[in-house]
């Protein structure tokens, strides 16, 4: 796979340090992998982003953001509030194109959920992937709800013919309940695709050097990991 898009069921649910974990991963591997953030909101100018966030922990060579809007909103809702040009997806599928001529993985880290609005005519991240014809990622929050949130996700994916590889888990908690627990089994009948790993909560702050070492054993081996959903399952399920 040269791009894969990452997206989640919602916000702040853990998609930027899965991709950090995809890219740790890759570039461990030999190979070479850009980040490509469509629309970055919420951040000042000068402060780092997501891509730049997946660059530091990762070691990625190639972090793009193409937007940047000041509100922490919608990208659509937050470039008109800041009168400023939305992102569209052919202007997202057009770089992910030229970047994937120049590495082995473009990873393509949506904003929000997969239907949340990039610009006035409603176009998507599901919009973008569909133009490029990428798989998509579903990242999911472990506890209560997830499994509503993660078949609309799917649901939505199937009815755009858009490929889904499968569903990671973006923070699982060092206590998990038993709504976290029993959703392991779960979250892959409501997807209808596999679960691919799950990050556990906290990933983030760890150095550099720990995230990347520890990277492979959060992802499944289709992703390049060494994590399995059987061996996980043995020592979390109830």
């Amino acid at each position: 796979m040269t791009v894969i898009v990452v997206t989640g069921t919602g916000t702040e649910i853990g998609k930027t340090i899965v991709t950090a974990a995809l890219a740790a991963v890759a570039t461990a591997d030999g190979r070479s992998v850009a980040v490509l953030k469509p629309a970055q909101t919420g951040v000042a100018p000068g402060e780092a982003g997501d891509a730049d966030e997946v660059v530091r922990l990762s070691g990625a060579v190639t972090g793009v953001e193409l937007a940047r809007f000041p509100e922490p909103l919608a990208p659509g809702t937050a470039a008109r509030r800041a009168g400023m040009a939305p992102v569209r997806p052919d202007e997202v599928a057009a770089v992910a194109r030229k970047l994937a001529e120049e590495h082995d993985l473009v990873l393509v880290e949506g904003a929000g959920g997969l239907l949340v609005r990039f610009d006035e005519e409603g176009g998507t991240l599901a919009d973008a992937a569909g133009l490029l014809g990428a798989p998509v990622l579903v990242v999911a929050p472990a506890g209560l709800g997830t499994l509503n949130s993660t078949a609309l996700t799917a649901e939505a994916l199937r009815a755009r013919g858009i490929p889904q590889l499968g569903v990671v888990v973006g923070s699982w908690p060092a206590d998990p309940d038993l709504a976290a627990r029993c959703n392991l089994a779960d979250l892959p009948e409501a997807a209808g695709a596999p679960l691919l790993g799950a990050v556990p909560s906290g990933a983030g702050a760890l150095s550099p050097e720990a995230f990347r070492a520890a990277a492979a054993g959060w992802l499944a081996p289709v992703l390049g990991g060494t994590w399995t959903a059987a061996e996980f399952a043995a020592t979390a399920r109830p």
